[in-house]
């Protein structure tokens, strides 16, 4: 026999089978941040640090003060640039007049402006992108009301709220502002006020006639894009 071929008892011994290979679990992957923060509630993301603030149950302020709820180490943003309020599900950006280098919602600047998720709102040059809001399918009634307002540069919503500032004080019967006034309250020439004023009458869509200054002023409280700044000094009335 050959000592080299197998035996009939090697050919039926059976095969010792390699022990089992330990597969690796897979690394965990870590969080997204892009993934839905852990709030509740609407909130605020910001665009620089990716931080989530959530917002307050009635007001957030934004600015550069130290007294602000979000605090914005930006240059072009004011002290006290905006803000952010929640009024039951709803969610409004303010900044009449508040800020230096405005603000703007989408691209778009803005004196008030309900906002929805989504969308992202610059403080001078910083920005963040607001969620944690509901959506509403709005009537085509509202949503024609609320895309009525044209676009308007920062210098425009600067007249606008020099305009409208008397209207909105608490005495009755009040004018709103003449060109002369707004023009010594922007330190800028009375002709420029009025050429500001005749493109803001063609934006508006005001017609020629008396009290076109008025109308005006009414469009534009209207559309909620000017509204009164809180008083400091409240006077008790007897």
């Amino acid at each position: 026999m050959n000592p080299t071929q197998p035996t009939a008892s090697d050919r039926t011994a059976p095969v010792p089978t390699p022990p089992p290979r330990t597969r690796r679990a897979p690394p965990q992957r870590m969080r997204s941040t892009l993934e839905a923060p852990p709030v509740d509630g609407p909130y605020i993301r910001l665009e620089e640090s990716g931080e989530v603030q959530q917002l307050n149950t009635d007001v957030t302020t934004v600015g550069r003060g130290e007294g602000t709820d979000i605090r914005l180490s930006d240059p072009s943003v004011s002290q006290l640039h905006a803000e952010l309020v929640r009024r039951g599900p709803y969610v409004y950006v303010a900044d009449s007049g508040l800020s230096r280098n405005g603000t703007r919602v989408n691209g778009r600047p803005v004196a008030r402006r309900v906002l929805e998720d989504g969308d992202v709102v610059s403080f001078g040059t910083a920005r963040g992108k607001i969620g944690g809001l509901g959506y509403e399918d709005l009537s085509p009634e509202a949503e024609l009301r609320r895309s009525s307002a044209p676009e308007l540069t920062r210098r425009e919503l600067d007249v606008l709220t020099a305009l409208c500032s008397p209207v909105l004080s608490e005495e009755a019967f009040v004018s709103p502002a003449t060109a002369r006034q707004i023009a010594e309250d922007l330190v800028v020439t009375e002709a420029a006020v009025k050429q500001h004023l005749l493109r803001l009458y063609q934006k508006f869509r005001i017609p020629e006639g008396a009290n076109r200054r008025t109308r005006l002023a009414n469009e534009v409280v209207a559309l909620g894009l000017i509204r009164p700044l809180p008083s400091l000094n409240t006077n008790r009335r007897r």
